[in-house]
């Protein structure tokens, strides 16, 4: 990697295991715990049935994680044949990535609710032991629905999606003396780190030189911004609205506005675990396909919110979920939505699909960064490796989803990010070339 080892780069990730712990960011809970009647058992047919019924699966309290706990709720996983399945809380993406090492054989879990790019890095071998993990990424969990928040300090200074705001508080922070400004992520390399570098390095600042980019999980994100340890972050909801309805900072913008309809968490499993039980594997990929439709209904997002807000889930008021959820936001600033259409998705538009070029795009920004090597024959050939979109297909069409809802191209085409930048799948170098700010 160049200027950016491997032994670096676990470092960096593995500063959240040690503050892992699950802070309690939460004043109330729900108003009321919503009962969820199960749903009846499909007609499995006997060639067909789980080789197991039993899966342990992980997920972080961020609302993408949803389809897995709608799924648990609404009794979907035991709707095909899966009647022991577990959901279990994990406090921070490296202890994700950890447990998934140890597999549930080793008191681990089998897959999680998961940040894109982890797949790739477990089974390239940037694990907690620094062995190869292999794994499959089996869906999509979302699009869209995450942000970046500013500190109420900096609110004069405009910062939102295009200008020079950030750019000009930099400037003055480092003519005044200051240290660098403190910027948070979720997990080097993720997602959110990605969105985040993304969006300063399009406004001119270079992120791994001009500010300081800290992990932290994401339940930490409030608590630190209310002790001034930070100046921005980048993170999925609650925390957003949560940092707004604590009157502790604002949105800048909402990642749908940087691009539209982005990919975002994915669900993955353990390679061996898939290979080994792939009927059990399809019936879980079936329950979540059927969770992400329930989930994307309108009708039923308030009750989709009031069950994930649960104590057991993810313990904050329903008000800072569904708001968003529903396309209304307050981004604390002034500027109100009260029908964002690029808010979070679970299954239209293709969002469950996990498109390759999706993954390619993910392997190519953390090239950019040189957080794994640049070598673009490699990438492809582990895109084709950790994308099962062939085991997604095959679900969908067992679930009955509509022929004309299953794609047919293993690509979505060419993306437009928010600064008139183009990614074309078919000529990543290309677009890697063409970045200004980067690393490698």
């Amino acid at each position: 990697m160049s200027q950016f080892s491997r032994r670096k780069f676990m470092l960096v990730a593995g500063i959240t295991t040690a503050a892992s712990v699950l802070t309690n960011a939460c004043s109330q809970k729900s108003s009321s715990d919503p009962t969820t009647s199960k749903s009846p058992a499909a007609n499995i047919a006997a060639g067909d049935a789980p080789e197991v019924t039993t899966a342990k699966l992980g997920f972080i309290p961020l609302t993408d994680s949803a389809p897995l706990i709608i799924a648990k709720e609404k009794g979907l996983f035991e709707k095909y044949g899966m009647k022991d399945v577990e959901v279990l809380k994990q406090t921070s993406w490296p202890v994700t990535r950890d447990n998934l090492e140890t597999g549930s054989a080793g008191g681990g879990i089998d897959g999680a609710h998961i940040l894109s790019p982890m797949p790739y890095f477990m089974t390239m071998g940037m694990t907690k032991t620094k062995q190869p993990v292999p794994m499959y990424i089996l869906a999509r969990l979302n699009t869209n629905g995450q942000a970046i928040s500013v500190a109420n300090t900096y609110k004069d200074a405009k910062i939102q999606l295009k200008g020079a705001g950030f750019k000009d508080v930099l400037a003055k922070t480092k003519s005044g003396g200051k240290g660098d400004l403190k910027v948070a992520i979720t997990f080097p390399g993720g997602t959110h780190d990605l969105w985040m570098r993304y969006w300063l390095a399009a406004n001119g600042v270079d992120p791994g030189k001009d500010v300081s980019i800290v992990p932290v999980p994401p339940p930490q994100m409030v608590s630190n911004m209310k002790t001034a340890s930070m100046e921005a972050f980048c993170v999925g909801e609650p925390w957003n609205a949560r940092l707004v309805n604590q009157k502790l900072g604002y949105t800048a913008l909402v990642t749908g506005e940087l691009w539209k309809d982005h990919p975002e968490k994915a669900f993955a499993m353990r390679a061996d675990w898939v290979d080994k039980h792939p009927k059990a594997a399809k019936a879980i990929l079936m329950a979540i396909q059927e969770a992400q439709q329930w989930c994307d209904k309108s009708e039923n997002k308030e009750e989709m919110c009031k069950i994930v807000a649960m104590p057991k889930w993810f313990d904050v008021p329903v008000a800072d979920i569904l708001g968003r959820m529903q396309g209304k936001i307050d981004y604390g600033d002034g500027r109100i939505e009260t029908a964002y259409p690029n808010s979070m998705k679970f299954w239209a538009n293709n969002t469950s699909y996990p498109y390759q070029s999706h993954d390619l795009w993910f392997l190519t920004e953390n090239m950019r960064w040189g957080n794994i090597p640049t070598d673009f024959v490699k990438a492809k050939e582990l895109v084709k490796k950790v994308n099962r979109e062939d085991l997604w297909k095959a679900a969908a069409t067992a679930l009955k989803v509509d022929a004309k809802q299953i794609p047919t191209s293993t690509s979505r085409g060419v993306e437009t990010f928010f600064d008139g930048v183009k990614f074309d799948p078919a000529k990543p170098e290309a677009y890697l070339k063409s970045l200004k700010i980067k690393k490698a």
